[in-house]
């Protein structure tokens, strides 16, 4: 059923439509030619054509020098045998198109053959038109045809030498299972190899639909992950300018101006290099040492640093900033590196949301984690209006927070609740973030 939804979608991709649908399920479940519209019998293939035409032309000239393959078994005009050989020649014409009336007829010219006396040609074509009913045959024609092949040589094996009781009737049965059961087996030989170069054909077609839905998949998945790098790595610097631009612009105070325009010069600076560093991962995606990802990789050992620059930064809006690493050992085996860099971005998005929108007050980050347990990151902020420049934000932080713990399996939570502030609210962020024992070991 897969299979075949699959198949439908690729169909429909390549704008082939139903028709296509339909000759896909003709050949997964069919395996042959089934019925055709009335319009195809009129025109036969060209290969048949050229059969009918031979054997009709190969039995004129045995008929024409008397070379007949057995005597007649009934006293009738020579010329009666060439009905059964025109016959025979015009079935040879539907041996695609109607494979089972090609087959009733030339079973009854083959029976009227053998009594006017028998010719080679329309034996061998008997042997084609069997060969045909099961190549070209629905399913139940295909299975059917075999196995009656194989009775019909076994009865004419056993009644002769049991009526007759002379061993050369065993030549009869011989004779049988050559025009019936040979053609017959080689028609399956030949369907199960068809078949399976469909199913295979089929199969690397859906190969290669899923290999594209892969890489859609992976492409998108790609442009996600930039997108969360590049505000995380970026958004706080430009937070930060846009809040000290505002401030020294509408401050007429040259002293506070000179201060605000050395830390839009320091977040700059670290902007660009920030914005270096993510460039120069791109470009040099197949670095064979690793080196360049190792250095742009930003652990929890970081958020000394993060604090420090988070406190220049809020000098100025009256916010100060905590941090609370309760980790047991945490001098001890280092986490897996994507929940390292997972709860270090969710702590700078934190910040950089507390610089844009918290009021005055105490900024308080909260790492725990025990051996067998997640990685708890808590960040909590005055939540309200404050006085002094503001920088505008769009929610996107919050969104990739999300995005990187459902990519862990984690768990995140953010928004205002009671307590912690003079007015009686705070906003909080927090997340889990799931270590595995095995990989803490590392």
């Amino acid at each position: 059923m897969i299979r075949c939804c699959i198949f439908r979608c690729s169909a429909r991709c390549h704008g082939f439509g139903r028709g296509v649908e339909a000759a896909g399920r003709a050949a997964v479940f069919d395996g042959g030619v089934t019925a055709r519209p009335f319009a195809s019998l009129a025109r036969p293939h060209r290969d048949d054509v050229c059969i009918a035409v031979g054997g009709l032309l190969g039995g004129l000239l045995l008929w024409g020098l008397d070379l007949h393959s057995s005597p007649p078994l009934l006293d009738v005009p020579s010329w009666l045998g060439l009905v059964p050989l025109a016959v025979l020649s015009g079935t040879e014409l539907l041996r695609r198109s109607a494979p089972r009336t090609a087959l009733g007829l030339a079973t009854v010219a083959l029976v009227a053959d053998v009594c006017c006396g028998g010719l080679l040609v329309t034996i061998v074509m008997f042997t084609d038109i069997v060969y045909a009913a099961v190549l070209y045959g629905p399913p139940g024609t295909a299975r059917r045809v075999p196995v009656i092949s194989v009775l019909l040589t076994v009865v004419a094996t056993i009644v002769p030498v049991a009526v007759l009781r002379d061993p050369q009737a065993l030549l009869l049965g011989l004779g049988v299972g050559l025009i019936t059961i040979s053609p017959a087996w080689t028609g399956v030989i030949i369907r199960e190899h068809r078949n399976a170069a469909r199913a295979a054909r089929l199969e690397a077609e859906q190969t290669a639909l899923l290999a594209e839905m892969d890489r859609t998949q992976a492409v998108i998945a790609e442009r996600a992950r930039m997108a969360r790098e590049l505000h995380d790595m970026v958004a706080n610097h430009l937070s930060a300018i846009a809040i000290h631009a505002t401030a020294a612009q509408s401050i007429d105070d040259p002293g506070a101006s000179r201060e605000a325009l050395g830390v839009i010069r320091e977040n700059s600076v670290q902007g660009l290099a920030e914005m270096r560093r993510l460039i120069g991962l791109l470009r040099d995606a197949k670095d064979p040492g690793g080196t360049a990802e190792a250095q742009a990789t930003p652990t929890l050992d970081g958020l000394d640093a993060l604090l420090a620059q988070a406190r220049a930064n809020g000098a100025s809006s009256g916010l100060t900033f905590t941090l609370e690493d309760t980790r047991a050992g945490s001098g001890g085996a280092r986490l897996p590196a994507p929940v390292e860099l997972a709860a270090y971005r969710i702590v700078q998005e934190s910040l950089t949301n507390a610089l844009k929108h918290a009021a005055p007050g105490d900024v308080v980050v909260r790492i725990t984690h025990t051996p067998g347990g997640p990685l708890t990151v808590r960040v909590t902020s005055p939540f309200g209006d404050r006085p002094g420049p503001r920088a505008p934000g769009s929610g996107a932080g919050l969104v990739g927070m999300r995005e990187r713990i459902e990519l862990l399996g984690g768990r995140f939570e953010a928004g205002p609740e009671g307590g912690g502030h003079r007015d009686g609210k705070e906003w909080r962020v927090r997340a889990e973030l799931p270590v595995r024992e095995e990989e803490e070991e590392r």
